[in-house]
């Protein structure tokens, strides 16, 4: 059977108690040992005489979702029958940038099923999109059952407390451990390790593939851009002369599609570029391929003649490749706004003056009807829609 993994609002959910409980024949023994060197520290697996049982109610501090300490919290879950079986809430450790998992349950009869690997990938999941450097956890050195986990799960120990619980925990075998996930390590590739081109008739359905999933539930439940590069083809403000892709070993890894626009005052109306959506693979992001096709693509623009670009853009990325806000130009949006997300750059050295007033991107921007996008997505592979924190709606 399978399970349906959800979002568990706060205002619904918040100080839901978690009974989390466990029977436990093993453990890991902790010993710390201080000599004139230093301190050694050894955990060796062993079995308890008899099996040992935790309970929520040996607690004076139970498990609960959406607690006020964490301030930031997230939480997901299965409910089953109108029950909650199974939660896993995440909280962002902001100093640090790690992601924290404070709670992760899953109720006896429900384990073993992946659910709660499933839970787990959720947090991978958030932590990649959020670009943390860590999911960090907290178990129990008697809770072996779930460092089996966790380990299988590709977390590893990154440190202990012997007397977070009581000042006995390592004679008592209950030593908190912490346990941490960390990304894959990335190395910027150069256009010497993929090959940028004009896009042709055959790329299109691995556009569209790549770009639904390098957008999926990034700004909202699913996503529309695959739709929108499947429009904006057909219209007379795409600019295929600029559009790119990027390919490494025969498959396309990215993206990057322009389109004609307009600054417009009560006296001039200039023509600008924007591009969007620029998009990576997930198993390709952050290695340096979407600043490449900008630049890239900036550089045959440049040569064209344009004089600049004006895009809605995540504001902690493209400052960096030169982006500045868009007041630096007079610009501001059609309703006469300006924001951090809202940025233009010079192709060459004052090619944006004189150019101010409102901006006007595509119509087909603004035309994208969630019907038609619902059918259209059916010519691709199902994906699951699931919230994220940070997402528009």
């Amino acid at each position: 059977m399978e399970y349906e993994i959800i979002h568990l609002p706060k205002d619904k959910w918040k100080g839901t108690p978690l009974p989390i409980g466990y029977t436990t024949t093993q453990y890991y023994d902790v010993s710390v040992k201080e000599n004139s060197a230093g301190f050694s520290v050894e955990m060796i697996r062993r079995n308890f005489p008899e099996p040992v049982t935790h309970s929520p109610e040996e607690y004076d501090y139970p498990d609960k979702l959406y607690q006020d300490h964490y301030e930031n919290a997230h939480a997901w879950g299965i409910v089953h029958e109108n029950q909650l079986i199974a939660a896993m809430e995440t909280d962002p450790e902001l100093w640090s940038n790690r992601l924290r998992i404070t709670e992760l349950w899953v109720s006896e009869p429900f384990r073993r099923k992946g659910i709660g690997h499933a839970l787990v990938e959720i947090a991978k999941e958030q932590s990649r999109r959020e670009r943390r450097r860590a999911v960090i956890l907290e178990t129990q050195s008697c809770n072996a059952d779930a460092l089996d986990f966790y380990r299988n799960e590709g977390f590893t120990l990154i440190g202990f407390d012997s007397c977070c619980y009581t000042n006995s925990d390592l004679d008592r075998n209950e030593v908190r451990l912490e346990m941490g996930w960390f990304p894959q390590v990335k190395t910027k590739l150069s256009l010497l390790d993929l090959e940028i081109r004009k896009e042709t008739e055959e790329d299109h359905y691995a556009v569209e593939l790549m770009t639904r999933n390098a957008f999926w539930n990034k700004h909202h439940l699913g996503c529309d851009e695959h739709y929108l590069v499947h429009r904006m083809r057909k219209h007379e403000d795409h600019l295929p002369e600029l559009s790119r892709v990027a390919v490494k070993d025969g498959k396309i890894i990215g993206y990057i599609m322009y389109s004609k626009a307009r600054v417009a005052s009560e006296t001039e109306t200039h023509e600008v570029l924007t591009f969007g959506p620029l998009c990576v693979d997930p198993q390709w992001q952050g290695f340096g391929v979407g600043e490449l096709l900008v630049k890239e693509t900036m550089k045959a623009a440049e040569e064209i003649g344009y004089k600049g670009i004006v895009i809605f853009g995540e504001p902690d990325y493209y400052p960096r490749l030169g982006f500045v806000t868009c007041d630096h130009f007079g610009i501001t949006t059609s309703e006469g706004k300006n924001f951090d997300a809202f940025m233009g750059i010079e192709l060459r050295e004052g090619s944006m003056k004189g150019i101010t007033g409102k901006y006007y991107g595509s119509e087909v921007f603004d035309d994208l009807p969630e019907d038609e996008v619902e059918k259209y997505s059916r010519n691709f592979p199902p994906l699951k829609k699931q919230r994220f924190p940070g997402q528009w709606d």
